[in-house]
C-alpha cells in the first residue's frame, strides 16, 4: 500500500498539526499507511503541546504530488488554503469543522464535516466509532487542540460536545483541564521577539468573499498594547504581503485570551464594509471588537456576506 500524506491547512495552528496526528493514529490502526506533516511552520504552542505529551513535531511540506498520489484532509477543505499541488492529487477523505468553499473531487471520498469548535472534537468519535482506544500522548494533543480552538471552552464556536470531548481527554491524559489550559494558552502569546511578518503568518487564512480575496491573521496575546505599539510595522508587512499576493483586505485580529475580546488591526480598502459588517469604527487602521474571539464565526460569515451582497 503507498504512503498516504495527512494535513490540516497552510500557516498551521494547534488544530491542524495535532489533527493530522490524531487522524494518522487511527488511521494507521485502521491498517493504512499514513504520515502527518504540516504545511507550514510550527508555532509556540503547538510546540508547547507536543513538547509536552512528548510527540515529535511533524516534517513541514508545502507539495505533495512529489511524494504521494493520496491524501487525507484534517481542519480545512479549501484549495486556498491547503497544499499548493492539490489539484494534482487524490483527496480519499476530509474531517473539517469550517465551511465548505472552493472544493471538488473528481472521485467519491469520506466527508466528515460538524458544526463543532475543533476538528479533534470529530477525531475522538471517530476512535470510539472504530472502538480503538486513544493514548494518552495522543489524547493530550488532542485536549490542545480543543482548548486552543475555543479559548478554554469560552469561545462562542464552542459546543456542548466540545465541552465532553475536552473533559475526556483531560482524564485519558492526566491533566487538568483548566490549568495546562492557562499553560498552554499562555506559551502561545509570546509577541515581543517575533517579526511582523511571522505573527501576521503565525495563524492566517486566504478567503475569497464575493470578487475580493481577503486575508485574517489571528494572534492571541495577554497584552494588546504591546502589538499596537508595533502597528506602522505591521500595516507595512501587510501592504508588502497584498501587493505580493493580490490581496484586497488584510486584517490582523489581536485576541486578548484573558478579557475573551479582539483588536483588529485593518490595512487594504473596504473600510466602510469592514466596519458596517462587524459593527464597529475603525480608527486610523485599529477596530475593537468587543466580545470577538472566533474568526471562523464571528468574522468570516460577516464579512463574506457583506461582500456578497
Amino acid at each position: 500500500m503507498s504512503k498516504i500524506l495527512v494535513f490540516g491547512h497552510k500557516s498551521p495552528d494547534t488544530d491542524a498539526v495535532t489533527s493530522a496526528i490524531s487522524f494518522s493514529h487511527l488511521q494507521k490502526q485502521l491498517g493504512n499507511d499514513t504520515e502527518a506533516v504540516a504545511l507550514g511552520e510550527i508555532g509556540e504552542e503547538t510546540a508547547f503541546a507536543l513538547n509536552y505529551f512528548n510527540i515529535d513535531k511533524p516534517r513541514v511540506v508545502s507539495t505533495v504530488a512529489n511524494e504521494v498520489k493520496q491524501v487525507m484532509l484534517v481542519d480545512h477543505n479549501e484549495a486556498q488554503q491547503s497544499a499548493d499541488d492539490i489539484e494534482k492529487v487524490e483527496v480519499l477523505s476530509v474531517v473539517d469543522h469550517h465551511r465548505i468553499a472552493n472544493f471538488q473531487t473528481a472521485n467519491p471520498l469520506y466527508y466528515r464535516a460538524e458544526p463543532v469548535g475543533c476538528t479533534n472534537t470529530i477525531i475522538l468519535k471517530m476512535f470510539k466509532e472504530q472502538q480503538i482506544e486513544v493514548p494518552k500522548e495522543i489524547a493530550g494533543i488532542m485536549l490542545s487542540a480543543i482548548i486552543s480552538d475555543t479559548l478554554l471552552l469560552k469561545s462562542p464556536t464552542c459546543t456542548e460536545e466540545d465541552v465532553a470531548a475536552a473533559e475526556e481527554l483531560a482524564k485519558t491524559a492526566g491533566v487538568d483541564l483548566n490549568d495546562y489550559g492557562i499553560e498552554l494558552l499562555k506559551a502561545g502569546t509570546k509577541t515581543s521577539e517575533k517579526s511582523a511578518e511571522t505573527l501576521l503568518e503565525a495563524d492566517a487564512k486566504t478567503f475569497p468573499m464575493g470578487e475580493q480575496t481577503v486575508r485574517i491573521g489571528q494572534v492571541n496575546v495577554v497584552d494588546v498594547d504591546e502589538m499596537l505599539e508595533r502597528k506602522s510595522e505591521l500595516l507595512e508587512a501587510m501592504k508588502t504581503q497584498s501587493e505580493l499576493q493580490g490581496y484586497d483586505l488584510f486584517i490582523l485580529l489581536i485576541t486578548n485570551v484573558l478579557e475573551n475580546d479582539s483588536t483588529a488591526v485593518v490595512y487594504g480598502k473596504y473600510f466602510e464594509i469592514v466596519s458596517e459588517a462587524l459593527k464597529s469604527s475603525i480608527d486610523d487602521n485599529v477596530m475593537f471588537l468587543e466580545g470577538v474571539v472566533s474568526r471562523k464565526k464571528q468574522v468570516v460569515p460577516q464579512l463574506t456576506l457583506a461582500f456578497e451582497d
